[in-house]
């Protein structure tokens, strides 16, 4: 899997967009300059809100956010894993049990396989949603948001573009960098059935 980008903003500034280090790293060298900015950073996968704790150096920072090294010894490696509850028929169960990896380990694998094979639909309302989400964040309060988000949901790409032009520049650019991502999924998905068009034929 590719790893996540994140990008943040200043206002309607953009500061900087990138892996999760050099989002940090810029917002940190952001910050120093201009400590009174209201820095919002947003994850690009989801486009949901993320925040960091910037105090001390850069060091610091780097270091809250990286992943525990397992300690030596006995016991569970740290995973990252977070907790839930899932509700099963006795059958899912069953099924589970027998499998060669233990349950939680069956699971993962199963959702990682669905992650990696999802359908070029599914991945264009992931990247709709997530465009929306950060839109009406930045530009919430901003001439035709409403209409832009229709268009947006109703996959008219151009006319939310031209929504989007009456937006300060970084603003309006990240998103119809957003947008058009839903945008590819949904081309790679007509070109998927013509090719399967072509090959029943």
């Amino acid at each position: 899997m590719e790893p996540n980008t994140f990008t943040a903003f200043a206002g309607t500034r953009l500061i900087v967009s990138g892996n999760l280090s050099n989002m940090l790293k810029g917002v940190k060298a952001r910050l120093e300059t201009h400590g009174d900015d209201r820095v919002l950073i947003f994850e690009d996968e989801t486009g949901k809100q993320v925040d960091f704790d910037f105090r001390g150096t850069i060091e610091d920072v780097l270091a809250r956010v990286a992943p525990e090294k397992n300690k030596p010894g006995p016991g569970r490696p740290s995973l990252g894993v977070v907790c839930g509850e899932v509700s099963l028929l006795p059958r899912h169960w069953e099924w589970l049990e027998r499998q060669q990896h233990n349950v939680s380990a069956t699971i993962r694998r199963l959702v990682d396989d669905a992650i990696r094979t999802e359908p070029p639909e599914a991945k264009a309302r992931y990247a709709i949603e997530a465009a929306d989400r950060v839109m009406w964040v930045l530009a919430g309060d901003l001439p035709g948001c409403e209409e832009a988000s229709r268009a947006l949901y109703a996959r008219e790409f151009d006319r939310f573009g031209s929504f989007a032009k009456a937006w300060p520049a970084d603003v309006a650019a990240h998103l119809r960098a957003l947008a058009a991502k839903g945008e590819v999924a949904v081309d790679d998905q007509d070109t998927m059935q013509v090719k399967a068009l072509r090959v029943e034929s």
